[in-house]
């Protein structure tokens, strides 16, 4: 099972890790950190040498309730952070997280490899479209609604059989426009209550009945701190408690904060499958 990222052909058939920057002001976790250049290298470096295999750049933050900015404000802040980033790591494997096929596509255009869409191709009519033209590997997220209103109360009937269903016909449009390479994620925290979060994390081997990879993310997320009581700050531990249960059901990416210990989940996993 493998992505092919600008020709470097990724092999999923052991998990790899994708290290979160957030170059946005209000991400729940990280927001506003990495507010100047060497720290957004010094993040990053940490992270590769950590073992993540991509990073992904987050200028639209998706937390619930979060605010709303333009394209150009975007793109304002994500082109410099990659044109930074392949410059220091010239065979670093950048994923851009967006929704927006503008965005997606000078993105890419500026030498990103893959595109991790939250919205599933739900928010831009166009996003099939130009990621089936650019041909790179894109993550078709499971969202309920938007940023702005998917936590105010969702609702289903059957949450894994629901998503499964999305995500299928969401992919035979994506092999109709002939996109090679679809990664899925169910989009923990993305409009699902905290026990809808873990039904899908229990049901997460199911997913793999739709052949394609499935991405987890799920580091320091409420579902995990709020059923500990404790703050994001503190859910390192259940964050790897949830991933190495992703692993053990299937996952073959996982997007964390946190490299160093999601590398080392997966290293003690294979001990064992």
């Amino acid at each position: 099972m493998t992505i092919n990222c600008k020709g470097n052909l990724v092999d999923l058939s052991s998990p790899k890790v994708m290290g979160i920057l957030n170059i946005t002001p209000d991400s729940f976790y990280d927001g506003g950190t990495y507010k100047n250049e060497s720290e957004i290298l010094n993040q990053v470096e940490k992270m590769l040498l950590d073992g993540a295999t991509f990073i992904d750049v987050g200028a639209y933050s998706s937390r619930p309730g979060a605010q709303h900015i333009s394209e150009e404000e975007e793109l304002k802040r994500s082109l410099p952070v990659i044109n930074l980033l392949l410059q220091h790591f010239p065979e670093i494997i950048i994923s851009v997280d967006t929704f927006r096929s503008k965005v997606a596509k000078e993105t890419i255009n500026a030498g990103a490899a893959l595109i991790n869409d939250i919205s599933g191709g739900k928010m831009d009519d166009n996003m099939f479209a130009t990621v089936s033209k650019l041909q790179v590997p894109y993550i078709l997220m499971h969202m309920l609604g938007t940023p702005q209103n998917m936590q105010q109360n969702p609702v289903y009937e059957n949450v894994t059989k629901e998503i499964i269903s999305f995500f299928a016909a969401q992919i035979y449009k994506l092999r109709q426009l002939k996109l090679n390479d679809v990664v899925i994620d169910v989009g923990f925290g993305f409009g699902k209550t905290i026990d809808h979060n873990f039904e899908l994390l229990k049901n997460l081997a199911l997913f793999k009945s739709l052949d394609v990879p499935i991405l987890t993310g799920i580091s320091r997320k409420s579902m995990l701190y709020k059923t500990l009581d404790v703050s994001a700050q503190e859910a390192l531990n259940a964050t790897t408690s949830a991933n190495t249960i992703a692993i053990l059901n299937g996952a073959n990416i996982l997007r964390v904060h946190d490299v160093k210990e999601a590398v080392e989940a997966v290293k003690i996993v294979h001990k064992v499958q």
